[in-house]
């Protein structure tokens, strides 16, 4: 084969989740990298070097990313190695989600400094060096690229994700009531719409 399909999930999912594109892709191999890294720079090179192996057996790789697998592919430096990518729910700003979750846990950007790490009533850690990372490394993407975006995703707000498919020349798809994460069957079938129509 020289075609692959590369699947990047998000927080909370697994490598498993390639095989719902399997049928959409019956020429191509699919990959899923199982990442075992929670910081966009340690994830970052293991996306990377997984895909530099995959490039000499590849001639084509089309990247699907899910959330924050999307956001780590993104700071993995592999637009040149890249012929497609699909984003599904996309974190296209990590800085400003940051800085939400720092607002919804009243935390202050002096006492994240101060600490370090917070732990948060919602279950997330806000750290000072991976919001120090973000702001150093801002997103650099040159791969054509099409979103699909729920219009109730409580992360991203819709002026970001349009900001963002502006300035990158992506393609932006919205499914009006649609959330951050895609799993009701109703959802499920504007997936795999959306994967056939791109």
């Amino acid at each position: 084969m020289k075609d692959l399909i590369l699947y990047i999930h998000g927080k909370g999912g697994s490598a498993a989740e390639c095989e719902r594109y399997k049928p959409f892709f019956p020429d191509c191999g699919v990959f899923s990298l199982d990442y075992q890294t929670f910081t966009p720079w340690e994830t970052g090179a293991e996306i990377r070097t997984a895909l530099e192996k995959l490039k000499s057996e590849y001639e084509n790789i089309i990247l699907i990313a899910n959330s924050i697998g999307a956001f780590f592919s993104m700071n993995a430096g592999i637009d040149g190695m890249l012929r497609k990518a699909y984003f599904i729910s996309p974190i296209v700003d990590m800085e400003k989600l940051i800085r939400d979750m720092m607002l919804w846990a009243h935390v202050t950007e002096k006492e994240l400094r101060d600490k370090g790490v917070i732990r948060t009533d919602f279950g997330e850690d806000l750290s000072w060096e991976y919001l120090c990372y973000v702001r150093e490394h801002p997103i650099r993407w040159s791969v054509p690229t099409s979103i699909l975006y729920g219009s109730r995703d409580n992360l991203t707000p819709p002026e970001t994700v349009r900001a963002f498919a502006k300035r990158h020349g992506a393609s932006l798809t919205v499914m009006e009531n649609g959330e951050h994460w895609f799993h009701t069957d109703g959802q499920m079938r504007f997936l795999d719409e959306w994967i056939r129509k791109n």
